[in-house]
Parts: C-alpha cells; structure tokens; sequence
C-alpha cells in the first residue's frame, strides 16, 4: 500500500529527492492542526494541516492546500525539499530577487546622487516653464 494518494511514480521521485538531498524521515518532526480558512465542516473537525520540522536545517513547513491530510503530507515533503534545495544551492529564488529589489529601491541615495536628480529635475522644470503660454505683459507695443 502507498504511503501518499499520489502516483507510485511520484513517490519515487519524492524519495529519490530526499535521498538525494540528505533528508531522512528520521530528521522530520510532523504534526498535524487543523487549517484554517474555508473548507467547511472538514476544516473545523480534522486537522489536515501538516507542519513539518527538519531538525538539522531547521526549516520549517506548514502545508494545508488540500482537504486531505495524506496530501498535505506528501505535498508538505515537496515544499520542505523545494527549501532545503534552495538553501543547499547558492541559487537565489525569485522570491529572494524581489525583496532584494525592494530593498534596492527603498535604500538612501548617495549624496551625489541626490544632487544629480535634483538637479535634472530642475532643468526639467526650466523647460516646462518655457513651454508657457506667451503673456501680453511681455510684448512692447
């Protein structure tokens, strides 16, 4: 019998990833609370939330995208490998790119660089004021 309701395939290819990754079954702390959110009288009742631990990482998973605890498990597996993975690898995620962006974006300027906008700004002001309409206080009759 299969330990996840997912293909034989699939869980083949989950344990070759541990394997391949370092990650024992031993290592894992699993627990299961009840989700939250919508699912009715299943979310009140079961818990098929799954929070997974890996010890020596010290990553920590919480998957509750099915109604079926037995998925949540497996797919709790995957996204706890998906982390190590990144962690292992110097690779940054996604993820990791947009806060790093963000982070970019939020920092203070240089002084020199505050001088340079300010100061581009200002010619842009200059030739706004230029594009003004022609004011008969101007001309001499």
């Amino acid at each position: 019998m299969a330990a996840y309701p997912v293909s034989s395939d699939k869980e083949r290819q989950l344990a070759e990833r541990m394997l391949a990754l370092g990650v024992r079954e031993q290592d894992l702390d699993e627990q299961f609370v009840r989700s939250s959110g919508a699912g009715g009288q299943n979310v009140n009742k079961v818990s098929s939330c799954v929070v997974l631990h890996h010890r020596p990482s010290g990553i920590r998973v919480k998957c509750q995208q099915e109604r079926s605890q037995a998925l949540n498990r497996f797919l709790a597996r995957r996204i706890l490998l998906d982390k190590i993975e990144v962690k292992v690898s110097s690779v940054k995620t996604a993820e990791e790119q947009r806060i790093e962006k963000i982070r970019r974006q939020k920092r203070k300027r240089s002084r020199r660089a505050k001088l340079r906008m300010l100061d581009e700004k200002h010619r842009q002001a200059e030739k706004k004021d230029r594009r003004s309409a022609v004011r008969p206080e101007h001309f001499d009759d």
